[in-house]
């Protein structure tokens, strides 16, 4: 790869027949998660000889790939998630976008993918926001954006590809979990692994994702929410759910999460969750815990409580734990005390209600 990397001016390609008014609005009231999109996306292109170039917000339409396109057959591809909040006052703020942009880069280094500067994603991230603000909702909702890039050079081999795609789609979202604060369900998966050491586990590519929709869709036939991964080579430590970090919480003041080891995702959401409550004086420990520890804690009651975090869900508590040989509660079974609190610490920071003394929320001008 040793095109420049000059930075593109981003064109914008106005919509001519707009999703109306009044229809917008009905698909704002109940958005639901990914599947109402805005008007526009952005586009970028990445070729060998040239470089990023062609950048430009434009009318929201299918692509169109040829068959031999590389990710079609290799995946490479990588994306990222994040959100855009209204405030009470009307201003329009990201949370932490610097975090995603320079995740992105290091997912797309892992799959042998040409970064995206920081500079050109966060510009392309702000016009698509500004030109599509009419749909970002108020109150509980917020603007879900998906940034993504995927090889589309046509041919059949294995290496890299020399071009490639960056878009970005836009979707007003509710709650991610259809029962909102109440306490989600999990599948303890002993056959799947999500990833192994050397893998692909830290990058935001769609690989991860494909090996675990097997395992979350054993977790639905338990009736459970979601599925929490145990690592690939003792099926021993727990990792992280299908698409979020987990956090325990003890009765001493402590607070448990997997390390990151190259398996685990790392999660905004994860450092910001670790930031806050080593603010509020409590002994934030990133080290391995075992499922028997888990079920141990949890019998004890050394295990208060426990949640799980991400762009999507902000903080979801965790109530009932399933696995092979049967099922156990964590804490009563309701989302606890502290994570209702950093839940609502991170939400009014996101919507600008409490003051930003750490830098983390970034205005989009009008």
């Amino acid at each position: 790869m040793t095109a420049t990397t000059t930075i593109p001016e981003i064109k914008i390609e106005l919509h001519k027949s707009p999703v109306s008014d009044a229809d917008r609005i009905q698909a704002l009231e109940t958005p639901g998660f990914g599947k109402v999109f805005t008007d526009h996306m952005v586009l970028a292109r990445w070729t060998a000889d040239k470089g990023w170039h062609d950048a430009k917000v434009t009318p929201r339409r299918p692509l169109e790939l040829d068959p031999a396109s590389a990710v079609l057959h290799y995946a490479q591809e990588i994306f990222e998630g994040m959100k855009a909040y209204k405030a009470d006052d009307g201003r329009i703020l990201l949370f932490r976008p610097e975090e995603n942009a320079r995740r992105f880069a290091q997912s797309a280094t892992r799959m042998a993918m040409p970064p995206v500067p920081e500079e050109l994603f966060l510009k392309a991230v702000e016009e698509l926001v500004r030109v599509d603000k009419a749909w970002i909702p108020s109150g509980d909702a917020s603007l879900y954006l998906r940034p993504f890039m995927f090889a589309n050079e046509a041919f059949l081999g294995v290496r890299p590809a020399q071009e490639y795609v960056f878009c970005i789609i836009a979707s007003p979202v509710g709650a991610y979990f259809k029962g909102g604060a109440k306490a989600v369900s999990l599948w303890v998966e002993t056959e799947y692994t999500r990833a192994a050491a050397g893998g692909t586990g830290a990058a935001k590519c769609g690989g991860n994702y494909a090996a675990s929709l097997v395992a979350q869709a054993e977790a639905a036939k338990k009736d459970c929410d979601q599925v929490v991964f145990l690592d690939a080579a003792e099926h021993r430590w727990v990792e992280e759910l299908g698409g979020m970090n987990v956090f325990f919480v003890m009765n001493d003041g402590s607070v448990v999460t997997p390390p990151l080891g190259g398996t685990i995702l790392p999660g905004i959401t994860r450092a910001s969750v670790i930031v806050l409550a080593g603010e509020k004086g409590l002994r934030v420990e990133q080290r391995p815990y075992s499922f028997a520890e888990w079920q141990a804690d949890a019998a004890s009651g050394k295990l208060v409580e426990a949640f799980a975090c991400g762009t999507a869900a902000v903080l979801a508590g965790i109530g009932l734990v399933r696995y092979a040989g049967g099922e156990f509660l964590v804490g009563d079974g309701q989302t606890g005390k502290l994570t209702s609190e950093l839940r609502q610490q991170l939400v009014s920071l996101q919507k600008g209600v409490t003051n930003d003394e750490r830098g983390w929320t970034r205005l989009i001008p009008a």
